[in-house]
């Protein structure tokens, strides 16, 4: 079964995700923080340590948002950094943060359609998505998207949430998740269903091997994950 935020809405997973990112994309960066405990900054640095080992000299960015990890990839040598999302507010708030941060001849953001990416085949040397996969309405479509645009030999880097399997951090994460998380949720965004649907994605995701075997079913070699925190997210890499 599809997980999409608004039960009752006709529209399709891709149309309500994008519906659902520009009703929270002001409150967005502060309730990704706040609800972490601000561990996600330290998972996206990890990640960007595994890529600076490839030194890609352009990166895509998937999923973009508002632009944290496209920012983290600043690290890396990369002269061409694109980031792109089909939500146009988490957009324009990325924006603002790249002109703030003085950084936007290395950093470009636009539109964009992870199913249907608007660029060449092997075009990008390496390719980076943090907490969006779950978003893709077809996963395996996205996914062999994604390896079109990378260059034989690139890499990609995928952060993600994940599910615990330890007691009790199991217990502790799902009670957390699915009562804790919400409320919080409601209390700082105007959206309702967002942080309701974020652990039910995270509930139906196949993470692990699961989505390890789906990379490689898109065409990705040397498939590794590398679980963060007791598990509470994963960063998966492939070569193509």
């Amino acid at each position: 079964m599809t997980v999409t935020p608004y039960r009752n809405s006709a529209k399709g997973k891709k149309e309500q995700v994008a519906e659902m990112f520009d009703n929270i994309a002001s409150k967005y960066d502060f309730l990704n923080h706040f609800l972490s405990f601000g561990i996600d900054k330290i998972w996206r640095r990890k990640a960007i340590r595994l890529l600076i080992k490839h030194n890609p000299s352009n990166i895509l960015d998937v999923a973009t948002g508002t632009g944290d990890f496209a920012i983290e990839s600043l690290k890396t040598a990369a002269r061409e950094i694109v980031g792109v999302d089909i939500s146009e507010e988490m957009l324009s708030f990325g924006r603002v943060k790249i002109e703030k941060l003085g950084v936007g001849k290395r950093i470009t953001l636009q539109h964009g359609d992870a199913e249907e990416l608007g660029f060449p085949d092997s075009y990008f040397e390496a390719l980076t998505v943090a907490f969006g996969v779950r978003n893709f309405e077809d996963l395996p479509k996205g996914l062999t998207e994604l390896n079109r645009v990378l260059k034989p030999g690139g890499m990609v880097c995928i952060l993600e949430f994940s599910k615990p399997i330890y007691f009790p951090v199991k217990q502790l994460y799902s009670f957390y998740s699915f009562y804790i998380l919400p409320f919080l949720g409601r209390l700082f965004s105007k959206d309702n269903s967002a942080y309701r649907y974020l652990p039910e994605s995270v509930e139906k995701f196949p993470d692990g091997k699961e989505f390890l075997t789906l990379l490689k079913n898109s065409g990705f070699t040397e498939t590794r994950q590398y679980r963060q925190t007791f598990g509470v997210a994963t960063i998966y890499t492939g070569i193509k």
